[in-house]
Order: C-alpha cells, then sequence, then structure tokens
C-alpha cells in the first residue's frame, strides 16, 4: 500500500496518472478515479463542513446517495458550478475544485462556533428565537442565518455552455444498469422491442463494478448489449423524474469529466416515452446513528468496499466496523482480502450466522458481539472509537483509523413514488417497498427488495449510557439533524412523519433523505410507541439528484430564453429608423422617429397625422383563430359573453371572452366568413391562452361539437390603415370589393385581392377613425406595406407604432386587456356590458357574474380621469385616493391604468379603475405622486367623437 492507494486492483488505469486540485493543493490520481476516490487515496479525511453546525464532515457513501462531500468545481470563467457531489466527479486534468460553507480555510472554519454553541440551535429554533425586536427579523437575524447556513456559492457569472435536449421513444425502458439492470436488458435483448439501459454512472455494472468476481460476467453482458442493434445505452445519465404515462426525464453528462471544453454540449436533457419501464435501481445501505457518527472517516462499510475494489483505494489502514447487519460483515471481508488490516467487528446482535464468525476467525479480526459504539474520537478524522458492552455496560477503546456502518438497506424507491405506485412495510427489512403499479412499470433488484445481503437487527439508534441529550447522533448529515431533534419533534406535539420532517428538516436536504429518512422513521416510531406505517411516510419527488438549470432549460438561453418574434414588415421598420419595445415576445415597433425628435414629439406627429389624414400600423402580432366546422357558431356563442349564432357572414363582432370566474381575460373584433367559418383576433399576449383554453373546453366540455380550431396567427400579416383617407389609398389596389361605406360598412369583411394578392379585409378601426385592416399571406406582407406606403405619399401617409395606437385608443376609451384590467374586472365594471348577451342562457363565466362579491357595489369600475392641470400626465400605475388629509396609512380606492398626453386635445387623459367609479362621475380624486398629490375629475372613458361619427363615413 502506498499511503492509502492498494498496491493492485480496481478498475482505474494506472498507467494515465491524472492531476488535479483540490483547495488550491495539487494532487495525484488515475484515470478512473472519481475526486473522492483519489483524495482519499492521498489520505484526505476532511471533504466539507456541515450545513448547520459547521461541524468537519468527510465521505460517508461512495454514490449519489453521499450527504456531505458536497464540492464545487469551476472549469473556467462562467463554469463555476456549486454542491456537485465528490462520489460523482470524475477527475481529468486541471480539474478545479473546492470545499464549501467555510471560512477562512476548510481545517480551520470560524463558523464552527456553532457547534459550540449547539444547544442554542434545536430543531426550529429560528421559528422560537429571533422573535425581538420584530424589525430585527429582516435586517440582522435572517441575513446572520442565511450567512452562516448555506451550501455551496451560487454562480454570478453568465454559464457560457451550449446545453442539448432530445426526445425519445422505447418499448422497454430500464433505470439503472447494475447486474438486476443488465439481466433484464439481456433477458428483452433478443425481442423486437427497443431498448433504452440508462446508469448515472460512467460505466455499467452498478454493484457488480466493486466484486471482481463478476467482472468477467460484466465484460460479456455489455459487449453482449453494446453489440445488439435494438439497444441504446446511455451511461452518465441520470433520470432524474418519473412523469405520467410513462414519460421520464434524464439529463446525460457529456463534457464535465473532458480535460478540455470541447466544441459540444456540456449536457442533454432526455424527454423519454416508455411502452413499459423497469426500475433496478438498487438499494442504499443505511447509516447507524450513535454520538459522532459523523466524525470524517466514518462510512457506509458498501462505499468502503467500493473504494478498495472499484478504485484500489483503502479508506483507512486499521478500520473496523459498527454493523447490525451481515452484509457489513462480508464487506469487511472484502477489505481484509484486498491486503487491508482490520481492527474489529463490532456488532449489536448478541448472535450472528456461525459462517460468518469462522470467516472472521479465519481472517484474525477480533469480534465483539452485544456491543455498540457509544463514542468516536478524532476531529478530522477517526483516531479510536469507544465501544460498550451491553451486557455489562462497560465501555472499552477500540483503536481504529476509519469506523465503518451496516445498518441495514433501504430500497430505491424514489423513481417508483414519482410514479404515483404504492409502497407497503416489510418488518423483515425494516423498509418500505414497492408494492402496486400505478404505471406500466416493475422494479427488480434491490429496489424490491429483493437482495441477497443477509439478515440484520431493526434498531433506530445504538444505545449508550451517555446522556442523550449531551451527544450527537446524526440522522441527516447534511442539513444536521440529530436523533434529539427528532424526540423533540415529538415532544412538542408533532405526530405524522410530514410535520417532523418539516420541523426538523429530515430529509429536506438536497438528497432527500437517501440515507437519513428511514432511521428518522425509526425513531419516531419509537419515540411514539407506534409502529413506523401508522406515522406515515414522507413524499419523493423530483428530481432525484439535483440537475443543473442549463441542463433543464437547454437551448432557452440568453436570445433564446424567449425569441424574439418579428414580422414580415419589421425589417422596412428597422430600416427606416423605428424604435422597437418587447409585445409577448413579439418585436413591435414603438415610434418612428424623424430626425431630432424624442419619443413625445413622434408619437403627437404620428396620432396627428391619424386623425388629420393617414396613419399605417403594422397589427400582425394580434392573435388569430380559424374556427370551422357546423358547431362553429355554437361553439363562439358559448364561449363569448355576447350572441354569435345570428351573425350574418361578411359581418364583424367585438367579442369579449371571460374566465370561469367572471372576470375579462382576453378580447378582439372577430368575423364570419362563412356559416361553418370565423376568423378570430385575439390579443398579441392572449393568442396561445386563448387557443389552449378553448381547446380545453372543446375537448373536456363540449367534445360533442363539430368544430376544428386552428392558430393562423403566423399565417397572415395584417396591416392596419386609419384616418380619413384611407378608403381614397384603398381603392385603387383592391380588386374584388366594393369599398363605398353603403357596400362596406363599419365591422364588415370582405374578401378578395389588393395587388393580385388574395385578402381578408376587415373594416374595423382601433382608432376611432375610418379604418381597414389588411390581412394577406404573411410573405406578402411588406410587399403590399410598401404598395401602400407609395400609395399613400400623396396623402401624407404616416407609420405609427405601439405608443401612438395606445394614445389613439385611450382618446376612443378602448380597453387593453391586462392594462386596463387586472384579472379582478367583470364587463359591468368595464363598461362593456353592453357587449353581454342578456338573453344568452350560458356562456363561460356567466354563472360567476351573478355571485354576490360580483354585483355588490364598490367594486373598482373603469373611469375616465382629467387633470386639473392640463399639462400634467399622472403615472400609470399612481394610487388614488378620495381624501388626501386621512390618516397613513391612507385607504386606497384605485390606480391609474392609462396615461397620456394627447395632442388632439393639448392636454392629458386618463383611465382608472376606482372604486364605486360609474357613481363618482364629476367627483374631484387625488393621485399622490413623488413630490405632490395632484387633483384629477371623473369622466367617462370615451373622449374621442362619442357618437361615432368618424367610423362610419
Amino acid at each position: 500500500m502506498s499511503g492509502f492507494r492498494l498496491e493492485a486492483g480496481g478498475r482505474i488505469d494506472r498507467s494515465q496518472p491524472v492531476m488535479f486540485s483540490f483547495d488550491g493543493k495539487s494532487y495525484q490520481g488515475f484515470a478512473g478515479d472519481t475526486l473522492a476516490s483519489a483524495l482519499l487515496a492521498n489520505g484526505v479525511m476532511l471533504f466539507g463542513r456541515s450545513f448547520k453546525y459547521h461541524r468537519p464532515r468527510g465521505l460517508v457513501a461512495a454514490g449519489s446517495e453521499e450527504p456531505n462531500a458536497l464540492i464545487s468545481v469551476n472549469r473556467g470563467p462562467g463554469r463555476f458550478t456549486p454542491n456537485l457531489r465528490a462520489t460523482g466527479i470524475e477527475i481529468h486534468n486541471e480539474l478545479n475544485a473546492f470545499s464549501q460553507n467555510r471560512w477562512p480555510s476548510l481545517a480551520m472554519d470560524f463558523g464552527a462556533i456553532n457547534d459550540r454553541l449547539g444547544m442554542f440551535f434545536p430543531a426550529g429554533f429560528y421559528n422560537k428565537t429571533f422573535m425581538w425586536p420584530r424589525s430585527f427579523w429582516d435586517k440582522v437575524y435572517e441575513p446572520a442565518i442565511r450567512k452562516m447556513a448555506g451550501l455551496g456559492d451560487a454562480p454570478t457569472a453568465e454559464d457560457p455552455d451550449v446545453y442539448a435536449s432530445t426526445y425519445a421513444h422505447c418499448d422497454l425502458l430500464i433505470i439503472g444498469a447494475g447486474p438486476a439492470g443488465i439481466d433484464a436488458a439481456l433477458g428483452s435483448m433478443d425481442s423486437n422491442k427497443r431498448i433504452v439501459l440508462v446508469d448515472e454512472q460512467d460505466e455499467l455494472g452498478g454493484g457488480a463494478l466493486a466484486d471482481p468476481a463478476l467482472w468477467p460476467w460484466l465484460e460479456r453482458s455489455v459487449k453482449a448489449l453494446a453489440d445488439a442493434p435494438n439497444v441504446t445505452i446511455l451511461t452518465r445519465t441520470t433520470a432524474f423524474g418519473y412523469y405520467h404515462d410513462n414519460f421520464i426525464g434524464a439529463v446525460q453528462r457529456l463534457t464535465d469529466h473532458l480535460p478540455e471544453i470541447e466544441d459540444r454540449p456540456r449536457e442533454k436533457l432526455w424527454r423519454i416515452r416508455a411502452g413499459e419501464v423497469v426500475l433496478a435501481q438498487g438499494a442504499i445501505e443505511r447509516p447507524i446513528v450513535f454520538d459522532g457518527n459523523d466524525t470524517p472517516g466514518v462510512m457506509l462499510s458498501s462505499a468502503a468496499k467500493v473504494y478498495a475494489n472499484r478504485y484500489g483505494v483503502a479508506v483507512g489502514k486499521a478500520p473496523a466496523l459498527m454493523a447490525s447487519h451481515d452484509s457489513g460483515w462480508h464487506d469487511i471481508f472484502a477489505l481484509a482480502k484486498a491486503g487491508i488490516g482490520i481492527s474489529a467487528i463490532i456488532d449489536i446482535r448478541e448472535s450472528v450466522d456461525s459462517a460468518l464468525l469462522r470467516e472472521a476467525d479465519r481472517l484474525g479480526i477480533t469480534v465483539y458481539l452485544n456491543h455498540g459504539v457509544v463514542g468516536v474520537h478524532g476531529r478530522h478524522g477517526v483516531s479510536s472509537v469507544d465501544i460498550c458492552d451491553y451486557a455489562d455496560q462497560r465501555v472499552r477503546r477500540v483503536d481504529a483509523d476509519a469506523l465503518l456502518m451496516a445498518g441495514g438497506w433501504t430500497p430505491s424507491v424514489h423513481l417508483w413514488s414519482h410514479s404515483k405506485g404504492s409502497l407497503k412495510w416489510r418488518d423483515d427489512l425494516g423498509a418500505y417497498v414497492p408494492d402496486l403499479p400505478n404505471e406500466n412499470v416493475h422494479c427488480v433488484g434491490g429496489c424490491s427488495g429483493d437482495w441477497d445481503f443477509g439478515t440484520g437487527a431493526i434498531i433506530d439508534m445504538l444505545p449508550t449510557p451517555k446522556d442523550q441529550s449531551r451527544i450527537k447522533a446524526f440522522v441527516d448529515f447534511q442539513n444536521d439533524v440529530t436523533a434529539k431533534d427528532i424526540t423533540l419533534a415529538v415532544r412538542e406535539g408533532f405526530r405524522s412523519i410530514e410535520h417532523i420532517k418539516r420541523y426538523t428538516t429530515n430529509g429536506m436536504a438536497t438528497d432527500q433523505g437517501k440515507t437519513s429518512n428511514l432511521n428518522g422513521l425509526q425513531i419516531a416510531s419509537s419515540a411514539l410507541n407506534k409502529p413506523v406505517p401508522d406515522i406515515g411516510l414522507t413524499s419523493f419527488r423530483p428530481p432525484y439528484t439535483p440537475q443543473t438549470f442549463g441542463a433543464l432549460a437547454g437551448h432557452a438561453k440568453g436570445a433564446l430564453f424567449q425569441p424574439t418574434r418579428t414580422t414580415n414588415i419589421d425589417s422596412w421598420a428597422q430600416a427606416v429608423g423605428a424604435v422597437f419595445e418587447l409585445v409577448a415576445q413579439w418585436r413591435r415597433a414603438r415610434y418612428f422617429p424623424n430626425p431630432g425628435e424624442d419619443m413625445h414629439a413622434a408619437v403627437n406627429r404620428e396620432c396627428v397625422a391619424v386623425r388629420s389624414s393617414l396613419g399605417i400600423f403594422d397589427a400582425s402580432t394580434l392573435g388569430k383563430i380559424e374556427v370551422v366546422g357546423p358547431d362553429a357558431a355554437e361553439f363562439l356563442n358559448r364561449m363569448y359573453t355576447n350572441p354569435w349564432k345570428a351573425l350574418e357572414p361578411g359581418r364583424c363582432r367585438y367579442g369579449l371572452l371571460l374566465k370561469e370566474d367572471g372576470f375579462i381575460t382576453d378580447d378582439g373584433v372577430s368575423a364570419r366568413l362563412a356559416p361553418d367559418r370565423f376568423h378570430l383576433t385575439t390579443t398579441t399576449g392572449g393568442a396561445a391562452r386563448v387557443l389552449n383554453m378553448m381547446e380545453d373546453y372543446l375537448q373536456t366540455e363540449w367534445p360533442d361539437l363539430d368544430v376544428w380550431l386552428t392558430s393562423t396567427t403566423e399565417q397572415y400579416a395584417v396591416i392596419a390603415l386609419q384616418g380619413p383617407n384611407a378608403r381614397k389609398v384603398l381603392e385603387p389596389l383592391v380588386q374584388g370589393i366594393d369599398l363605398s361605406p353603403e357596400a362596406f360598412p363599419h365591422m364588415a369583411i370582405r374578401e378578395g385581392t389588393i395587388c393580385g394578392i388574395k385578402t381578408r379585409l376587415f373594416r374595423v378601426s382601433f382608432t376611432g377613425e375610418l379604418g381597414f385592416e389588411i390581412n394577406v399571406p404573411t410573405a406578402y406582407g411588406r410587399a403590399i406595406w410598401e404598395q401602400l406606403m407609395a400609395q399613400g405619399a400623396q396623402y401624407d401617409i404616416t407609420p405609427y407604432g405601439t405608443e401612438a395606437m395606445h394614445v389613439l385608443r385611450a382618446e376612443k376609451g378602448f380597453i387593453i386587456v391586462g392594462q386596463d384590467t387586472d384579472g379582478t374586472v367583470t364587463p359591468f365594471d368595464a363598461g362593456l356590458d353592453w357587449a353581454v348577451g342578456k338573453k344568452k342562457p350560458d356562456f363561460v363565466g356567466k354563472r360567476s357574474m351573478a355571485r354576490p362579491d360580483i354585483v355588490a357595489p364598490g367594486r373598482k369600475q373603469l373611469v375616465g380621469l382629467l387633470t386639473d392641470d392640463p399639462n400634467l400626465v399622472l403615472e400609470e400605475g399612481a394610487q388614488i385616493v378620495a381624501d388626501p388629509n386621512q390618516p397613513i396609512p391612507m385607504t386606497m380606492i384605485g390606480h391609474v391604468t392609462s396615461s397620456y398626453w394627447s395632442e388632439t386635445f393639448g392636454r392629458s387623459i386618463a383611465m382608472a379603475l376606482v372604486a364605486g367609479g360609474h357613481d363618482r362621475t364629476g367627483d374631484t380624486l387625488h393621485i399622490p405622486m413623488p413630490g405632490k398629490t395632484h387633483t384629477a375629475k371623473v369622466t367617462g372613458t370615451v373622449f374621442y367623437d362619442p357618437e361615432g361619427a368618424r367610423l362610419h363615413v
């Protein structure tokens, strides 16, 4: 043995040394090592500090269940990843790793003062302490607690890595490639099934990787699977979640194990839909609860076997075993055969299988039956252990530099629980195992409770002659939960394990209690004097292990996080210098400044042009839905508040859409093209929401209706031509449509051609002027726009943007859903009760409109506001009060929803939601703003052309 590296054995490649660093110090390992095994080989036992008490912590496990050794890795600028398990980090040259949650160093952490003050930090201490003075919580107590407690630092730089994602379908998905999973794959390999085999490690084998006797079988099996054309093998892939209908989420690590950052994705998200799922995730060895069980060097016996047989590393030169289960004996025998000297075997049981005793005797190992560990000596590593003879309570000291725990096994039922499969308790295992499936899934091997690990005693914690209130016997290593925390929760009155979990935080760490849940259940069971099944079971939720945000987001980052959508006319707007804004993913021209103009000057000019002559606006972003079928009119009649069945083909109607609660969710002007066909429009931001809502009703509430819904938002470019001269510009360009007011009245639609291109021409207006909306195939949008600009030059045609559009519609009193409504506004509140069919028997939201609180007086209602100072433009969102002299805090009776300067009127105008607003016309209200409280009179919402004469010219 050289240091802690065994002279021979393991699956590492000793011909390929690897140099890496940990906390700034260089170390050497070999290809095939994890960070955990390589550091152990170099004699490093201290890996981190605990969450609350900042106690020194070392390795407990060798796999993804590891609760202590959480490491940060820096792969270069922007490539800092915290909270990685050392057991899952494959070393490579120039790996740069750091410990966490310590200051100034891992060996000397000032936060360890918390350990000395532990009596002041019991479970739930933050709910009882720091209650006074109340103002200190936000400014003093909580910041201090958050600074002291925690894990790794959150990255601050932008992540430069690329992440991929894909979908996969298979007949059989096998999760876990240990012996049971491999056998399942081999058994189905000769069928015609498409098989996907997933495992989180870098090579297949699971537990077989730590058993050299199985390596020949493993090599043959892996080769057979690799050669099978119908088998896909995904290593370094963690199945993190099991969702409805056999949908599995998995993340594959692609490049983290490589020394060079390649131009390829770091990770890939797999979305797998499987016909059948086999869970072969194995079982997790259970720690034993006793005083000092968190000392670095105290670990699971199965982990020690993995480090010795797979990585060629001894966890100590004279380890001892504390066992309550036969499996630990077999593990310690494996270490002895690998050339590691064994200090002793301590077993809580009074008797064990005679074959185990004979093997221990043959290997020269001292055995202590009916004994238990009651103390561990050493701060940063084990130096010796105290054991108690339970027959006479005599305590003796045993020299050891590591202590292995074998407390039995817990089936890994996390994904089974994700799938909503039920669990049953087995007294012989002291564990829950899968029972009835909810999906087409079954478990094999260790995760089903089917193992040959031997037998053991089921215990909550080791008996000790010490005062229980003065020891620290840890249950949850990561969250620093002790046995006395759980008994305290019971004394506090908590009876359900779900409540005990939340009070103590047992099982709420990033490992989700993989090594702590069953011990916590057993301790609570003893404290309550109830069987474990009677106190319940906590719920496992995705992800099985933490995953990077990058993997889950995939390509959706940076510019692709929310891809910017542009219209066919966008390039023209950019070329002429438009200023843009984002509206529900769409890039829209906000205004078109001339040289020297600011936004206000440009918007004023655009508004005057529309009112006096002609404006042109890109309305392509409006949502569009084609509703087709014999029952199309009936469907819309049920969805919208107003009647639709009597609407004649060729006519348009304003539609108001409510949610089931009776509140406005969208609106738009829609047209009937034929008895069985409608062209609906929605708000720009509401397109997807409205389509989803309609599909939901069509498929779940009214599946008998013969109707099809198709999104056509991107199929049509829409150009709004608005102003007194709009008809004059269109007349020479349109064919097959009579544009006269008698033949083509307001709120009508006609189909024909414009410049030889098919068009659906609406006569509608969102400005209060004569208006047309020209719908043409998207590819022709810019060409038609340019033709209109050329034809309209004689009328000084002016492109206008969304800012002028807002002003023009507000002058006319047209609402914008989401701005003049807030999710609690009814049609009556908005002054749109005229759009509600009084004789309709039903529509979505109708019943809710009769609720007492909906018809009660004092509801916030939409009104107009005119400030006493005509030059003052109120702030949108500004609160409104009735009496500015009332005591603080004042009673706010509403807020400003829309506020603009109107060049048409030469003054400001505003709209607001005000309590009892419809009864306040003529009242003066007060609007506190920075520096001064302003006054405004309540008016109607229609400021411009209230008779609507200009719409009908």
